[in-house]
């Protein structure tokens, strides 16, 4: 069944970036040289580096390839007012998804197969607008170093604990913000809170098996029973020591922001001044949830 979107037309990145987003990336902005070392160092080797890397080992998508998945790029593109990137699928086990862009240059968006296997085709949409989002608030200047260490992590063994001292505690508190604000990217482009809630729960704990049986009613009431562990001085104490090691926020916390947001009025007045009303096919391609 089709389904009625709103397309939104001239939204800017400050109309719905999360407070603590712009309050964490103005602290940023104050350590000296972090934006022109990104820009001119970083940022341009990174760029080749992932690359050569995404057309060696992953799949570029586009009208002839997986054009289900352009679809969904190009109506999020759509609804974002947002000029789209190139989208990957890469072969990996790790349910993920990540972005890359500086300014004036390609962006790219990756996703892993084991997390298109999970999810329904509106949920894959709600994913790649959350990358968006990250375009959308030129988020790269500070997520660039972040995922740079986060991936070498990954590649040269036992750097693990290295990078967790390396990356600063105040970088890290910026990417738990800038994620709160994405997450608001994909309740704008699905113009549906339970999809990016269920998004959530499957990231939490989902499996191509486990994933259709998951309910959303019972997370949501798991997130209360997180809100209310704040109500005690231990309980706070506990999830600031927890989080602080996090490169996002838990998937509850998330999933109670979006929650609160989709049932404000500055949600609402965002879809009546920017929106423009057309018809969404996403809905009527749900014959494609596994690859």
């Amino acid at each position: 069944m089709s389904v009625f979107k709103s397309s939104l037309i001239g939204l800017k990145a400050d109309s719905f970036r999360h407070p603590l987003d712009l309050e964490a990336t103005n602290s940023l902005k104050q350590i000296p040289g972090l934006d022109m070392l990104v820009r001119n160092l970083l940022g341009p080797m990174a760029e080749q580096v992932f690359y050569v890397e995404n057309i060696a080992s992953s799949v570029l998508v586009g009208e002839n390839q997986l054009p289900e998945l352009h679809h969904l790029l190009i109506e999020a593109c759509k609804v974002l007012d947002i000029e789209p990137p190139q989208l990957y699928v890469r072969q990996h086990p790790a349910p993920n998804a990540y972005t890359f862009a500086m300014r004036g240059k390609q962006p790219f968006v990756v996703l892993h197969t084991s997390l298109i296997d999970i999810l329904t085709p509106e949920e894959i949409q709600a994913v790649i607008a959350h990358e968006l989002g990250h375009l959308k608030c030129d988020h790269s200047v500070y997520l660039t170093p972040v995922n740079l260490l986060i991936l070498a992590a990954g590649v040269v063994p036992n750097i693990g604990a290295v990078v967790a001292q390396a990356i600063q505690a105040q970088l890290l508190e910026w990417v738990r913000c800038a994620e709160f604000t994405c997450d608001r990217a994909a309740l704008l482009a699905t113009q549906n809170p339970k999809v990016v809630m269920s998004v959530l729960m499957k990231l939490a704990g989902g499996s191509p098996t486990l994933a259709p049986k998951l309910n959303l009613d019972a997370f949501i009431a798991q997130a209360r029973a997180y809100d209310d562990i704040s109500k005690t001085e231990l309980g706070e104490m506990l999830k600031t020591a927890r989080t602080a090691e996090l490169t996002h926020p838990v998937p509850v916390l998330r999933a109670r922001e979006i929650d609160r947001w989709a049932s404000s009025q500055e949600y609402q007045n965002l879809l009546q001044t920017h929106g423009q009303k057309y018809i969404s096919e996403a809905a009527s391609k749900g014959g494609w949830r596994n690859w």
